[in-house]
């Protein structure tokens, strides 16, 4: 899986717009703290892929990679919450959130996989 730099990864660029995505869907969130937390693991899903991929070691690469899944994983919990609690509107949002969550979560196991 040969690639020039983390910007070419598919994945690292949906973690990116999903991470722009969670900050628009709560940007008038009142609740600070699961606002902090959920744009905190969006962001870092998209900030682990690029720092392992930066570290120049396999081995690395994937240890950052499951921190990133991780993330993913945090975040699809925060989101059964935000939305369980009314603070993720429409049921529509949640959905998304979700689906693409679930999708990242895939192609970072498959990522892990090719790169051991």
């Amino acid at each position: 899986m040969p690639y020039q730099s983390f910007e070419e990864l598919e994945v690292w660029q949906r973690a990116c717009r999903l991470a722009v995505r969670v900050y628009e869907i709560l940007k008038d969130c009142r609740d600070y703290r699961l606002k902090d937390q959920m744009t905190g693991s969006a962001v870092s899903i998209a900030s682990n892929i690029a720092e392992g991929a930066e570290r120049n070691s396999k081995k690395e690469f994937v240890q950052f990679l499951h921190i990133s899944k991780g993330s993913a994983g945090e975040l699809r919990t925060q989101a059964y919450i935000a939305a369980d609690i009314g603070l993720i509107s429409p049921p529509e949002q949640q959905a998304e959130l979700l689906h693409e969550l679930k999708a990242l979560s895939s192609m970072l196991h498959s990522l892990i996989k090719s790169v051991k």
